[in-house]
Parts: structure tokens; C-alpha cells; sequence
């Protein structure tokens, strides 16, 4: 194999890329989860946050709706103290150079890797025929997203660790197959506080957006009245908490709160088991509702403010988007001449 007769930049030492589905609704999932983890990211890494609008229309949304949902979440980022100076926020479809690398990935990918992306046997279920090629592709859209940047670390949770292995896969091959060393291996960054939040109503299931039921969550737009009602009506059961973590094991929705407790207050399960373990759930939930509404307040009105702002937004989106696009265009040019695309 011939390798194009260029050198190529060095590929950066701590950048890392995440992103957001701007589909309505972010909850408290959303933010425990991830999005207050990359705000405290800031400071050690060279942050490029995403609003993945291309990822989102791989089912149909409507377009008025999807433009709302992709200013609601810009402001939810900055909300949660992701600042716009120090880290890029800005929507994927600004930069072309997402789809373009998808395409070269698509031809990189084998299909035996995506039918094993448990994912899309999820979202798919039963209907795999009427499902979008666009969710059949979405990893190695997730790939580009990644390697646009030669982004070094990312962010992920349980759900999504096999599609950061995907694009090390992806990485690795087009590496090979060209000859060269060009794309990291983008390295999985676990924050030991990461919290998975689940479902109020069903401790068994994840805190969804796409839940029917409002009530299984806690929007990061819910006023105080709307949380305490929430909490409140929980799904527990009628056991007092326990002074040990073990003692959760088999109840996921006590599991859940005292979870969601620990996180809003940056301690442990065990503490929380400490400070509680014999209380009642309704005791418990009045202290979980005063800590949430504290935590959350503050978030909402900045929320409420941007709402009233959109212009201020979509500056910042728009200035995001030329500070990527200056970041992924030279990359997308080396690419090109690594494959053998003529350049103009």
C-alpha cells in the first residue's frame, strides 16, 4: 500500500468529544449521568461538546420541534456550567465534515460489527425492516463525530461503550488499511461519580426522555412544585431505608433515590445509608425533594432565561460551529489525501 507523500500534525494529547441528543426533555438522567461531568471536565481537557441533530433524525422529528429541542439543550449545557469560551458547543450539522467522515467510515465498517450493535436490536425491536438505514449507521456516524477531531477521550456510560469501541475498531482499520498512523484510539473516560439515574416509576428501567409517563422523570425545566410532586409519588415500597448499602440490593426503586440523593450531594450510597438508614420513605423523600430543588433551582432559571434569549443561543452555536469547523477541516483534507480523493 502507498501512503499519500504528506505529513501529517501530530494528533492532540487531551481532547475530548461528547454529545447530546437534542430530542426534548433533558432530565435528571441527563444531567447526573453526563452533562455535570463534562462541565468538571473543562479544566483538564480540551472540550468540544456536541448537539447531535444528525443523530436525532434517524427517527422523524419535526422540524419546528427539533430546532426548539436543539436550543433547549444548548441552553441545558450552559445551564449545567459548560462555558462556551473555554469548551465548543455546537449543533453537528454545522459541520459537514461529519457526514463526510461517516461516509468514508461507512466504507471502513464491516456489517458483521453493526449487527452486533446491541442498540439497534433495541431501538429497531421488532420492526428492523422499517427502521432507518440512518439507525443501522448511526455508530459510524458516532465514529466520525470522534475521529473529526482526532478526539482523544470520551465520556461514556454503560450504553454506550460499545459504540466507543466501534470507532477504536474503525480507527484501527482505516489506520491499517492505509498505512498510516493517523487516528488515536480514542480512550473511554469512566467519572468515578457518574450516576445512572433510573426511571421513578420503575426502578428497572433507565430515566428516558422517551418515556410516555412524565412523571418517571425530573426535567431539568420542572419548577420546584413539579419536582416535589415527582419525588413524592415515586415508586418506593413500604420497608424504611436501610442503614447499609447492601440492604438495596433487592429494592431498585429505594436503590434509585438514595442514588439520585448521593449524586445531588456529591457523597456515597453508604453515606446516604448512614445519615438515613431507618428513616421513612416519606421523611427521606422530603429531605431528597429540598436537596433536589436546591441543586436544580438555579439550573432551570438559567434555562428559563436562555428560553427568552434564542439569538444569544444560536451565537453561540453558530460561533461553536466555526471553531469546530476550523478544528475538523484540516483533518478532513489529510483524510481525503490518505484515501486518494483529488483534492481541488
Amino acid at each position: 500500500m502507498s501512503t499519500p507523500d504528506i505529513s501529517f500534525p501530530p494528533a492532540p494529547e487531551n481532547r475530548i468529544f461528547s454529545g447530546v441528543q437534542p430530542t426534548g426533555n433533558l432530565h435528571l438522567g441527563n444531567y447526573l449521568g453526563a452533562i455535570r461531568n463534562w462541565a468538571r471536565l473543562q479544566d483538564d481537557y480540551e472540550g468540544i461538546y456536541c448537539l447531535v441533530d444528525m443523530h436525532a433524525i434517524t427517527v422523524f422529528q419535526d422540524p419546528e420541534e427539533l430546532r426548539a429541542n436543539i436550543r433547549e439543550a444548548t441552553a441545558g449545557l450552559l445551564a449545567a456550567g459548560i462555558d462556551p469560551k473555554t469548551s465548543i458547543i455546537f449543533n453537528q450539522s454545522q459541520v459537514p465534515g461529519h457526514a463526510e467522515l461517516a461516509w468514508v467510515f461507512n466504507c471502513v465498517a464491516r456489517m458483521g460489527w453493526l449487527n452486533r450493535m446491541t442498540q439497534f436490536k433495541d431501538k429497531a425491536g421488532k420492526n428492523r425492516e422499517r427502521a432507518s438505514v440512518g439507525l443501522f449507521v448511526y455508530p459510524n456516524l458516532m465514529a466520525a463525530d470522534i475521529l473529526a477531531y482526532r478526539a482523544t477521550h470520551v465520556p461514556v456510560g454503560e450504553d454506550q461503550k460499545q459504540h466507543l469501541e466501534l470507532a477504536r475498531d474503525i480507527a484501527q482499520k482505516f489506520n491499517n488499511d492505509y498505512g498510516v498512523d493517523y487516528f488515536p484510539q480514542p480512550e473511554p473516560v469512566i467519572q468515578k461519580e457518574a450516576a445512572r439515574i433510573m426511571s421513578l416509576r420503575d426502578g428497572s428501567a433507565k430515566m428516558s426522555k422517551s418515556d410516555p409517563s412524565d412523571a418517571s422523570r425530573i426535567n431539568l425545566t420542572d419548577d420546584a412544585d413539579a419536582i416535589a410532586k415527582k419525588i413524592r409519588k415515586a415508586r418506593t415500597d413500604p420497608e424504611a431505608l436501610p442503614g447499609e448499602v447492601d440492604g438495596l440490593a433487592e429494592r431498585a426503586e429505594a436503590r434509585n433515590l438514595v442514588g439520585i440523593f448521593a449524586a445531588l450531594s456529591d457523597s456515597t450510597m453508604e453515606d446516604v445509608c448512614k445519615d438515613f438508614g431507618g428513616s421513612s420513605f416519606a421523611d427521606f423523600k422530603k429531605a431528597l425533594t429540598e436537596l433536589a430543588v436546591d441543586k436544580l433551582s438555579p439550573m432551570t432559571a438559567e434555562m428559563v432565561r436562555l428560553a427568552d434569549e434564542p439569538a444569544y443561543v444560536d451565537g453561540i452555536l453558530r460561533d461553536g460551529g466555526e471553531r469546530a469547523r476550523d478544528l475538523a477541516a484540516p483533518n478532513l483534507k489529510d483524510i481525503y489525501n490518505i484515501v486518494g480523493f483529488l483534492q481541488p
